[in-house]
């Protein structure tokens, strides 16, 4: 009888023991078919296609982007980025009057002379090219988007400056600025550049959407930059892990 008992008790525990590794164990190939799946979507992200769909001689237009956190950016660092990089159009957010005094001192205005600078909406363009159709972009964002067109290779280029609005700090509203961004997008034509500070990445479906309807392409994917850690910048503690900053583009 004791024997018996023994046997029971051992299958018992056996029981107790397989039944929660049986459980771990479709845990564990749930979690690895979900990763995988993750991995299949990610991968494209970090492989450079950019050059996949551009045409032989195409022209180049090089552009930038810049959150200056309320003027609060390294001016002069600024212009050398732009000259060591060869930018001809720069879109800076986040830029008041005394910003802009510190990135003329600096000389940018040397570098990039044509300017629609909007410090009361919040964002402005600089530009080697001479700009033209300058102005609020016509779109209900949160705050104006600025806006202009340069010429490259013999055709209008509309570029928008974008700064949403946080989704951290509304993000109802964050959503009607990337909706009216994709509205603008679909009806601005092809040759259109959205460079700025989206306060997103492909992970969000917004963003998903602007790019999917409006036509544009992510730089960063682009690039092969799948993960570009941006924000939050401004904290010692917090290491950079959201991108917030990208560029999309239409072919030119």
């Amino acid at each position: 009888m004791t024997d018996r008992l023994g046997e029971a008790g051992m299958l018992a525990l056996a029981a107790l023991i397989a039944v929660p590794a049986l459980r771990s164990l479709w845990l564990v190939i749930v979690a690895a078919l979900l990763t995988a799946a993750y991995v299949a979507l990610l991968v494209p992200r970090f492989i450079p296609h950019h050059q996949q769909h551009i045409p032989a001689q195409a022209p180049e237009l090089r552009v930038a982007s810049l959150n200056a956190h309320v003027g609060r950016a390294d001016a002069r660092a600024l212009v050398q980025l732009v000259k060591s990089e060869r930018i001809d159009v720069l879109a800076v957010q986040e830029l008041p009057s005394a910003g802009i005094d510190a990135l003329a001192e600096a000389g940018l205005d040397n570098v990039l002379p044509y300017q629609e600078l909007h410090p009361e909406n919040d964002s402005s363009l600089y530009s080697r090219i001479p700009l033209t159709h300058g102005g609020p972009l016509n779109a209900d964002t949160a705050w104006p988007q600025t806006t202009a067109q340069v010429t490259v290779g013999g055709r209008a280029v509309q570029v928008v400056a974008v700064h949403t609005y946080y989704p951290l700090g509304d993000a109802k509203r964050w959503t009607r600025d990337m909706t009216a961004l994709t509205s603008d997008a679909h009806d601005s034509g092809p040759d259109t550049v959205f460079l700025g500070d989206f306060n997103a990445s492909l992970d969000h479906a917004p963003m998903r959407e602007l790019l999917t309807s409006g036509g544009l392409a992510d730089t960063h994917a682009e690039l092969g930059n799948g993960w570009a850690r941006t924000w939050p910048a401004n904290k010692s503690r917090c290491h950079p892990w959201y991108s917030s900053t990208t560029c999309c583009t239409a072919p030119v």
